[in-house]
Parts: structure tokens; C-alpha cells; sequence
């Protein structure tokens, strides 16, 4: 089997736990994780408490590249930075239109999936002060729908990152890197 690939792109203001958290769970099952800033001509970001990240890539430098997933963080001033980067949305289409794993938690589908027009055609949920805009909201923890995923926030998030874990390599792999996680029913998939 092929090393999976995923994209996290990340901004100023992007939710600290989601962040990490989809980096870290992805890597645990490993998957081959770039970490992609969306500012211009820097690698560092402030994340939304403070939390400096330092990206492995500038968006600009893997805009041609292709990934089995790629997976937004929220927060409200990062997901609006994801939102206005012009080379993200355009990979995001591509993806989306190739039928590839696209994923948001918290602001990031209503901002950047709604705000482009990503989601139409999906079931999808979001943080609950950003539901109004979704064109087919779910209310619910994590959405599942064909290759689109979406969950709520920070306190998702690791439901969330096990649920990309899943479509990416399968319900055991799931299991596998949630057991020594000591996540018990938690570590469930989304219903």
C-alpha cells in the first residue's frame, strides 16, 4: 500500500487544538503530513492562542502537487486567512472535483467550504454559531458525505482527525491509533 498524503493548511489565527491535533493524529496513523502556510512569504504563523506553528511549506510551493486529503483547521481569524488564499480554494476545487478527501472543522466549512460554493452538493456541520450558511447542514459532531468531511471544533477535533484516519486507511487503522490514545468510546466513528 502507498503512503497516504494529506494537506493541512494553516494561517494566522488558525485554531490551536485543531491544528495540532489533525497533524498529530494523521502522523500517528502515518500519514505523510504538509503542514502548508497560507501567508505570504513566511512559514511561521500565531495560531488563535498564542501557539506559534512553523509550516513546512509556503501554499504557493505545492500549489501543483497533489494529496489524498486535504484538511482545514478552523478559527475564526485563520479559517477567514484560508477563506481569501486564492491558491488554496483553487486546489480545494480540484479536489473536490476529482472525487479526492476534502475536509474543514469549526468556522472553516461555512468560511472557506459556503463561502466558495464547496459544499453545495454535501451534507456538512460546522461550529454552531456558522451553521446559517451552510447549504445543507447536518447537526451533528462529524459529517461524513462521499469525500467530504466536516466537524464542529475544538472539542471534535479528535473525533474528527480519527474520522480522516478512517476514510484515509480504514476503519482499523482507526482503531490502531486511537487505542493508545486511551480515547475509549470515543474513539467511535461518527453515526
Amino acid at each position: 500500500m502507498s503512503v497516504k498524503t494529506a494537506l493541512v493548511p494553516v494561517a494566522d489565527g488558525s485554531e490551536d487544538i485543531e491544528t495540532v491535533c489533525i497533524i498529530d493524529v494523521l502522523r500517528r496513523a502515518e500519514v505523510a503530513v504538509t503542514v502548508a502556510c497560507v501567508m505570504a512569504g513566511r512559514l511561521e504563523i500565531e495560531a488563535a492562542r498564542g501557539t506559534r506553528i512553523v509550516a513546512d511549506i509556503n501554499i504557493e510551493d505545492c500549489r501543483h502537487l497533489q494529496y489524498d486529503l486535504i484538511a482545514l483547521p478552523g478559527g475564526l481569524a485563520g479559517a477567514e486567512n484560508l477563506r481569501d488564499c486564492a491558491t488554496l480554494i483553487e486546489m480545494l476545487n480540484r479536489q473536490r472535483d476529482s472525487g479526492q478527501w476534502f475536509a474543514a472543522i469549526c468556522a472553516s466549512p461555512a468560511l472557506v467550504f459556503a463561502g466558495h460554493h464547496l459544499d453545495e452538493g454535501f451534507r456538512t456541520t460546522a461550529h454552531p454559531g456558522f451553521t446559517q450558511s451552510l447549504s445543507a447542514f447536518q447537526d451533528a459532531t462529524t459529517v461524513v458525505d462521499r469525500h467530504c468531511i466536516t466537524s464542529q471544533g475544538p472539542g471534535t477535533a479528535i473525533e474528527f482527525a480519527l474520522t480522516l484516519v478512517e476514510a484515509l486507511l480504514g476503519k482499523a487503522k482507526r482503531e490502531e491509533v486511537a487505542k493508545p490514545m486511551v480515547l475509549g468510546h470515543a474513539a467511535a466513528a461518527p453515526t
